[in-house]
Formats: C-alpha cells, sequence, structure tokens
C-alpha cells in the first residue's frame, strides 16, 4: 500500500510533512527517513481508528 505525502526542509534542517490524505495533520522529523517513519505511524493510525475530528477524501460516483 502507498500513500503520497508532501514535505519540505526547514532552515533549521528539520522536515516537516504532511499525508496528502489529512493535510491538516503535520509531523516533523530530523531527516527524511525520520519524516517517513512518522508519516507512517501516522497513517497506521488514522486507518486503524476512528478518531473524532480527523477529514477524510473519498471519491463519490455521480453518474
Amino acid at each position: 500500500m502507498k500513500a503520497q505525502f508532501t514535505y519540505w526542509k526547514e532552515a533549521d534542517g528539520k522536515y516537516l510533512g504532511y499525508l496528502n490524505s489529512h493535510p491538516d495533520h503535520w509531523t516533523q522529523g530530523e531527516n527524511l527517513d525520520d519524516l517517513k517513519a512518522h508519516l507512517r505511524d501516522l497513517f497506521q493510525m488514522f486507518n486503524a481508528e476512528e478518531i473524532p475530528g480527523i477529514r477524510k477524501v473519498e471519491e463519490l460516483e455521480v453518474a
């Protein structure tokens, strides 16, 4: 299974990012691998539990 994410490096050298399916929930890492580990944790948590306030994106077939 794969999930898209967006990330960037801050001036202090830390990496910030979020899962594209949950852009309101950012996390950070000391380096890109650390950030990816945190993003994996978020992905598993968001998909394992029904957490109040977590917005989800789906497609709706209308025709």
